[in-house]
Formats: structure tokens, C-alpha cells, sequence
């Protein structure tokens, strides 16, 4: 694929556009979002351990109205950033998988609960 050039018509070099404004959460000093937590599927399965000691993968699909792969990837994403614990095992013959949120998991909750309680009050200030 071609390059566009960087000069304008006339010979000179092209000026580089404006940098965009600075969001909002900038303006008012609130850090940035949680991204593990902040994607919806994610901040779902989160929000649902918050409320239930443990929820089995068969629970959190029926809840989250998702299917078998999607719950999969984050679930995964989750366990590996140490926000929610997965357990493997049998209920007799069939394959059972329980998840429980972290201590972690709980203080990334909140934390993100707080970041989007101080956007909404910056907001309306607006």
C-alpha cells in the first residue's frame, strides 16, 4: 500500500493536526478507567461475584445471557488479573467450574465504583 506524502500540494510540508482536547476525566483529575474491569462483560461477571459468594460458569452464562466462549475469554482475562478465582472440578461425573471474586477483584470494584461516581458529579457540574 502506498504512503501518502507528508507535502502539501504546493511543495511544503503538511502541518500536523491539533492534539484533541483533553477528556474530561483529565480536566478533573480522576484517573484513568480500570480497562480489565471496564469492559462490559467483564464488569458484569464482577459486579454479579460482588453480590454472590461464588457463581458456577453455567450460572454466570444464564445471567450474563452470553454464550460458552465469550464467558470463557473473560472469565480468563479476569482470573489472570487476579480479580476472581476459578475453581475445576467434578459434581460426580460432570465438569464443574465455579468462580469467586478476590480480594483484589472487590478493591478494583470499588475503585472503578468511586472513578465513575466522580465523573458523574464533574459531569453534572458541567
Amino acid at each position: 500500500m502506498a504512503r501518502k506524502s507528508e507535502a502539501s500540494h504546493d511543495g511544503r510540508r503538511a502541518r500536523r493536526p491539533a492534539p484533541p482536547p483533553r477528556s474530561a476525566t483529565a480536566r478533573v483529575g480522576v484517573p484513568d478507567l480500570d480497562r480489565i474491569i471496564h469492559e462490559r462483560v467483564r464488569l458484569a461477571i464482577v459486579s454479579a461475584l460482588a453480590v454472590n459468594e461464588a457463581m458456577t460458569f453455567g450460572d454466570l452464562k444464564a445471567f450474563l445471557n452470553t454464550t460458552d466462549g465469550n464467558l470463557s475469554v473473560h472469565a480468563r482475562k479476569l482470573e489472570d488479573a487476579g480479580y476472581v478465582h476459578c475453581t475445576k472440578g467434578f459434581d460426580g461425573r460432570v465438569p464443574r467450574t465455579e468462580y469467586r471474586l478476590a480480594a483484589a477483584g472487590r478493591r478494583a470494584l470499588e475503585k472503578y465504583l468511586a472513578h465513575m461516581e466522580a465523573l458523574i458529579r464533574a459531569t453534572r457540574k458541567l
